[in-house]
């Protein structure tokens, strides 16, 4: 059997041809498929999920865990948010602090009148600060503002100010801005 080289360059010129075709095509139609098709999975496979997590709140037990993390969010807030009525004690506790660390000449007043942001109505907490004064050396200073920050709820240090006009390292005159966050009364 005698092959003929013509018939054989055709037959090679054929294939790679064809295989040049199938590349291509592949190329251009079959492989942005497979990518629209794994997109469509992944949003398909997002939506069964939200889809069985909604199922599963209808159920009494994954009620009963959505409401316990719910009491867990309450609680956690309460470390950082204070009420209303409470506002006077705090007071009262950064000034038992500060009479625990006998500093001189302490006096803590409010500053509504600092806050020049109007409270949004869509907020259930406002932010209320306190301006504190006193006069103490650095080891007082340092741990009435450990105090503070260990303080529960949290109260937070906007910023502070140390000078020493009577170049006595015990007579620092401390000034300080303490803010808290208020939660503001339902309606109001």
């Amino acid at each position: 059997m005698k092959i003929n080289k013509k018939h054989l360059k055709i037959a090679l010129m054929s294939w790679l041809g064809c295989f040049v075709i199938a590349l291509l095509m592949y190329l251009v139609v079959i492989s942005p498929q497979l990518q629209t098709k794994k997109q469509v999975s992944a949003q398909l496979a997002e939506v069964e999920k939200i889809h069985n997590e909604i199922l599963t709140l209808n159920q009494s037990q994954a009620r009963t865990g959505v409401h316990n993390q719910i009491q867990k969010w309450k609680s956690d807030i309460g470390e950082f948010v204070i009420s209303t009525e409470d506002l006077a004690n705090l007071t009262f506790d950064i000034g038992k602090i500060a009479k625990d660390l006998e500093v001189d000449s302490f006096s803590i007043t409010s500053q509504d009148t600092y806050t020049n942001k109007p409270a949004a109505s869509e907020n259930f907490i406002t932010q209320k600060q306190m301006k504190v004064d006193f006069k103490s050396d650095f080891n007082k200073f340092a741990a009435f503002l450990n105090a503070i920050e260990r303080h529960r709820p949290a109260v937070l240090i906007d910023r502070f100010e140390i000078n020493n006009t009577e170049h006595n390292a015990n007579a620092n005159q401390v000034n300080m801005v303490l803010s808290v966050f208020v939660k503001k009364k339902q309606g109001s």
